[in-house]
């Protein structure tokens, strides 16, 4: 039975990792049409529900890809995946507009090679998202003509990663995060000219640009913890995660409507699957967690990316700038230890996450703050149901700019399993 559970779980990781292509999970954002889109700085489910917190804290039977360091406190083999759903609602001065999407979030799986000392890790997760869809109308001057510009994005990001986390002395531990990243963004630029009863008159035009990318990227992690006293410890954490330069592809056409992203269609080819690099900034991390062991824990993290030295394809200079984010956040056990109570053995979580996008309009650079709260309950030996919320806002509607109001939701699960590296005694 044993044996049989392994190559189920196993099998379940694998189908997800193949599957991930068709439900990637949807960033909805108008903003996510600068660089090379949102970047996801929160980690997994249990993160998220704490305001990100990872950098410096972790327990056994959830995993920790924010920092590799984190993963030795994995004692159990442990696989996780989650599914989430992103409502927006975007207002300008003139109206406002709803958007939605969700999917596969991440698939993830961690187990020990010596317990407390040295655990491996793997898994799937998206690192960016470009997911946006605007319309300008516009008068053409000098008629009773009206412009109606339609800019539509899609894609980002992804990694598949190799992590793995030890004991380098007493109470300090040191990880390392290898990641093939890949990805690709869709673009459009539709242009149209319409009546004022807003009839289409004359050619359409279709500006087409797709670009792909693959690369290497590693991320190194640091973890020490401080006993300060019966079951009550400190933890600190500190990540640098190297992006440098990501090659890829581009393919850019100008063409009637419809037929841009066909390339054997009439139209002008600008890019022909030309080979070029993006720049991402690296990105630095760290924060500190007071924690009872089995009770409760907070903590304060903080990440920055000088977002100022990104270059888009072929070196193109961009408008980005200096981004940050800090997080707090905690969690609560009622008792861990309950025969009775499945509220009681359920761990409760909830955190603040104030971000400083990188994004630079009209002189006014963009802000992000949310609320998170979720928990995770048992359902089944050592296994959890996860779920977390996030209720935030960014941008503002002054300058001409988008304010985004934004409900998330994170739910998945945690199969875990601490008989599996255990021979068996009894049939």
């Amino acid at each position: 039975m044993l044996i049989n559970k392994r190559l189920y779980i196993i099998g379940l990781v694998f189908t997800c990792f193949t599957i991930h292509q068709n439900f990637a999970q949807s960033t909805s954002s108008t903003y996510s049409s600068l660089g090379i889109g949102k970047f996801n700085n929160s980690g997994l489910t249990q993160n998220q529900a704490m305001g990100g917190m990872g950098i410096s804290f972790g327990n056994s039977f959830s995993i920790n890809h924010v920092n590799p360091a984190v993963s030795v406190k994995n004692t159990a083999f442990s696989f996780q995946a989650a599914l989430n759903y992103n409502r927006l609602d975007a207002s300008t001065e003139a109206g406002s507009e709803a958007i939605d999407g969700g999917g596969l979030s991440y698939v993830a799986m961690s187990f020990p090679l010596v317990s407390r000392k040295w655990t491996m890790g793997l898994g799937l997760n998206q690192l960016t998202g470009v997911n946006y869809n605007l319309t300008v109308n516009s008068e053409v001057v000098n008629s009773d003509l009206i412009s109606q510009n339609t800019i539509q994005g899609r894609g980002g990001l992804s990694e598949v990663y190799l992590q793995t986390g030890f004991e380098l002395f007493r109470n300090l531990n040191l990880g390392i995060h290898g990641s093939y990243t890949f990805g690709s963004t869709i673009r459009t630029n539709q242009l149209e000219l319409l009546t004022a009863e807003l009839n289409p008159v004359g050619i359409s035009s279709e500006y087409f640009e797709r670009m792909t990318f693959s690369d290497l990227t590693v991320k190194g992690g640091l973890y020490y913890l401080a006993r300060l006293g019966n079951q009550k410890y400190l933890n600190f954490g500190a990540i640098y995660h190297v992006f440098g330069d990501i090659s890829g592809k581009e393919f850019a056409k100008m063409a009637e409507l419809g037929q841009a992203s066909m390339p054997n269609a009439p139209g002008d080819i600008l890019s022909d699957n030309v080979e070029g690099t993006i720049f991402i900034p690296n990105r630095l991390g760290y924060g500190v967690t007071y924690e009872k062991i089995n009770k409760f824990a907070i903590g304060l993290e903080a990440q920055h990316q000088d977002f100022s030295q990104y270059r888009g394809f072929g070196g193109a200079e961009s408008t980005l700038g200096n981004s940050f984010k800090i997080g707090l956040g905690g969690q609560y056990t009622p008792d861990a230890f309950s025969l009775e109570s499945m509220f009681q053995r359920s761990t409760f979580r909830a955190g603040v996450e104030y971000e400083r996008l990188p994004y630079v309009l009209n002189q006014t650079q963009i802000d992000d703050v949310g609320i998170n709260f979720g928990a995770s309950i048992p359902v089944h030996a050592l296994s959890l149901l996860n779920f977390a919320v996030k209720v935030g806002t960014r941008g503002t509607v002054d300058n001409g700019l988008v304010r985004e109001n934004y409900f998330k939701v994170s739910l998945g699960v945690s199969i875990n399993d601490n008989s599996w590296f255990y021979k068996k005694v009894f049939e």
